[in-house]
């Protein structure tokens, strides 16, 4: 589970800079976002899963 957030992560950080530097994909922004928060939110559930 903790290697599909590592996954998620870089694949939303590629996805982020890829947006940030080719202008005519913006949309490539927006979905870097979405999936770091994503990953964000996989490894929060998973670090509270294991703290209880």
């Amino acid at each position: 589970m903790i290697s599909l957030a590592v996954i998620l992560l870089i694949v939303g950080l590629v996805l982020l800079f890829l947006g940030i530097f080719v202008g005519a994909a913006k949309f490539l922004l927006w979905v870097g976002i979405v999936i770091l928060i994503v990953a964000v939110v996989v490894g929060l559930v998973r670090l509270l899963r294991r703290s209880v």
